[in-house]
């Protein structure tokens, strides 16, 4: 009986075996693939992180330029609008001044017309009277 044990364990330790190196197999390959990936990892990331940092230095450049650009756009701007507030106020002033003038050479024109009016009539009244009289 004891044979027939001894028998059964060398059987199963048999069959355990052959279902274990398959998977020990299978773990080394596993373990070597992982090894080659962190050594791939450690030459690459390096280089990736050094890029990295020289792209992001590269936007914070640009970024900056856009921001003084940004600034002095706003300082021409509001310069543009303060000249259009002056040639506004200078538009008004020229529009108010030249309807002033246009007045003042309509009321001179109104006087020069009824001051000939007035003459002419003087003229006609005494020519009427040293003709009839």
């Amino acid at each position: 009986m004891i044979e027939l044990a001894l028998m059964i364990m060398a059987v199963a330790f048999a069959v355990l075996v052959g279902y274990l190196v398959p998977t020990v197999i299978q773990l080394r390959r596993t373990v070597s693939q992982s090894e080659r990936l962190l050594a791939r990892l450690n030459n690459d990331v390096p280089l990736l992180l050094k890029e990295l940092r020289g792209t992001s230095e590269q936007v914070h450049a640009m970024t900056t330029q856009a921001k003084q650009g940004v600034d002095r756009i706003s300082v021409l701007m509001n310069a543009i609008g303060d000249v259009g507030k002056t040639v506004n106020q200078v538009h008004g002033v020229i529009r108010g001044r030249g309807g002033a003038i246009l007045m003042g050479l309509a009321s001179a024109f109104a006087g020069m017309k009824a001051a000939s009016s007035t003459i002419s009539q003087r003229v006609q009244t005494k020519g009427g009277k040293q003709h009839g009289g």
